[in-house]
């Protein structure tokens, strides 16, 4: 692998992981992705599913349910 094909370590100062209380669009409705996959966990969770989350709050919710649903990391 080159140098270029590297995966490059995030700074300390990055904002790749910025928590959603701080986006600037978080208060928007929540993405068609956002939805999709948060309908997809609310079954798999067996938890309700609110559609006027706003795009923080599905972030949130998201991260919830990957937990409960033995899914992400």
């Amino acid at each position: 692998m080159t140098d270029a094909n590297k995966p490059q370590a995030q700074p300390d100062h990055s904002n790749t992981e910025k928590d959603p209380s701080n986006w600037t669009t978080g208060d928007e409705a929540m993405t068609g992705a956002q939805k999709s996959y948060l309908q997809t966990l609310c079954e798999e969770a067996n938890e309700s599913f609110d559609p006027n989350l706003t795009k923080a709050q599905a972030s949130e919710r998201i991260d919830q349910l990957q937990t409960i649903a033995n899914r992400g990391e």
